[in-house]
């Protein structure tokens, strides 16, 4: 009988010979070539010395000798510095236009991760002129709007009708970091709001954001902006050119092939992510120009460098005592806790604070509470407030915590993607960190062949010791039946304000048909 071979994607071309990232070096401030004065004096307010490589890598494809001659695919560890990667070289290249206008359109799948990445902008563009603004809905579309368009201001005695000023109205920002959904209710109903002087389209966590449509907001924003192909910029920096000198030029023979003479393209992309898809039909939609991939070394899927993995193999039922011995051998050290759902976020983040006098500060970061909840929690995490962070994979993408020092798996995730997102919340920034996965037997053999997909074949194991657990026996019963009480109370507490809404509802469709 013939075996029938499982059919793998196709990889693109372009994807076999890209830059390995991990042949680059950092480089400090004072020796990056063309880095403008006002952006270096920004970059050391913010404790930064150096570039990381993805970030030199980047500098020399966008500013160097590569002068965003393609469009951008990068595949790097979580922590490696991809934020910075982007925001600086599409800073500097503003820098030189003083037309207020947009032109940087960056698009997060999250209002967390956008919150994160407006900040690393907010603290390099003013240094240069430039502003930066955020349409993500934490506030409501009316203060976006202010922040976002500038009214014309208007002579004293002159009457003018709003809709007869539309033309005058102008962006007040030169950088929109957006969440799909707030980005196209922008497009779809902000007078003044335009995409028509685009010149830079970051899509950061791309796998992400083509997995989910999101609005169909790519092949909106795509549509708006290739009407006009005109060239914004010029061929080369020549003056950069040989001040490259003193950094490590890695470039391979027909990068430049076919480009000579020829205009760049209308947009600009560069594409972002930890594990960025290798799918043709998702990577088609983002119409690429010639792209140009750059990873970290062979492998698809990257850990960070001095990151510590380990398994704990937990008895049945019994997986709350063993993640609640570990966190107390960790002690005060942050941790973020990750489960498969945001139920299980909350049932777990009650459980553990039921369990009486832990020492340790729990809290629950989750999609289901509200905006200013989730930032004031992340604050106090970060000042040291709260030591643990109890979350679901939706909180996973781009967070970053300074002294993160674990990350622990209560539930095994089903992808190694997940894991690596997971993964890379700890060893940040060359920083060690250790991840830790609470499994039951019959899953190590799944947990190994997962990790296998990363090139990581030996995981230790850890243990705690089974007095920990015996000790913790009668305070976890104790808790089981607070937390029952508690979602009974809360499952109360859901039924009647969903009947006080229902009836509230069906009275304004009343009184409505009245009218």
């Amino acid at each position: 009988m013939m075996e029938v071979k499982k059919r793998s994607t196709p990889i693109l071309p372009w994807m076999r010979s890209p830059i390995d990232v991990s042949l680059f070096e950092d480089c400090p401030l004072n020796l990056v070539p063309c880095l403008d004065p006002r952006l270096e004096a920004a970059l050391e307010k913010m404790a930064i010395s150096s570039l990381f490589p993805v970030q030199v890598a980047v500098w020399q494809e966008t500013i160097g000798p590569g002068a965003f001659e393609r469009d951008l695919c990068i595949n790097s560890p979580t922590g490696s510095g991809k934020t910075l990667a982007y925001a600086l070289p599409i800073v500097q290249k503003l820098s030189t236009r003083s037309v207020k206008c947009l032109r940087a359109l960056v698009v997060l799948p999250t209002r967390d991760l956008a919150l994160q990445v407006k900040e690393v902008f907010a603290a390099i563009a003013p240094a240069v002129g430039l502003s930066v603004g955020l349409a993500v809905g934490q506030s409501s579309i009316a203060d976006e709007i202010a922040e976002l368009i500038k009214r014309p201001k208007l002579e004293v005695g002159m009457c003018c009708d709003p809709e007869d000023v539309t033309f005058e109205l102008q962006s007040s920002v030169d950088i929109l970091v957006a969440t799909p959904g707030r980005l196209m209710d922008h497009i779809n109903s902000t007078k003044g709001f335009t995409l028509e002087h685009l010149c830079y389209l970051v899509v950061d966590e791309t796998d992400r954001l083509l997995r989910e449509s999101y609005q169909s907001w790519l092949p909106t924003v795509l549509q708006l902006t290739q009407s006009n192909n005109e060239s914004l910029f010029p061929l080369a920096n020549l003056f950069c050119s040989s001040t490259f000198g003193s950094l490590k030029t890695i470039r391979r023979s027909g990068v430049e092939r076919g480009f000579k003479g020829k205009s760049h393209p209308r947009l600009v992309k560069m594409v972002l992510s930890a594990t960025l898809t290798q799918d043709p039909s998702k990577l088609s939609q983002l119409n690429l120009h010639h792209p140009l991939l750059l990873t970290t070394g062979k492998r698809r899927y990257q850990l960070p460098e001095k990151l510590e993995s380990y398994k704990l193999i937990c008895e049945p039922n019994l997986r709350p005592l063993y993640l609640v011995a570990l966190l107390q051998e960790l002690g005060e050290e942050k941790c973020i806790v990750f489960t498969s759902s945001t139920e299980s976020t909350h049932r777990l983040c009650t459980l553990l604070n039921l369990f009486g006098d832990l020492s340790i500060k729990i809290k629950e970061y989750s999609g289901l509470q509200p905006q200013s909840l989730r930032s004031k929690t992340l604050k106090s995490f970060r000042e040291g407030k709260v030591q643990v962070l109890v979350c679901s994979d939706a909180m996973t993408r781009g967070m970053d915590v300074e002294g993160v020092r674990n990350v622990i798996n209560y539930d095994m995730p089903a992808y190694i993607k997940t894991y690596i997102h997971r993964a890379g919340r700890t060893a940040r920034a060359g920083q060690a960190g250790r991840c830790f996965t609470l499994l039951h037997k019959h899953e190590v053999k799944r947990f190994k062949k997962m990790l296998l997909k990363a090139d990581n074949d030996s995981v230790p194991h850890y243990s705690v010791p089974s007095s920990s657990i015996e000790s913790l026996r009668d305070a976890y019963n104790s808790a089981l039946g607070k937390l029952k009480e508690t979602v009974e109370s809360e499952a109360s507490r859901k039924r009647k304000s969903g009947f006080k809404f229902s009836k509230l509802s069906k009275a304004k469709a009343t009184g409505h048909q009245k009218r």
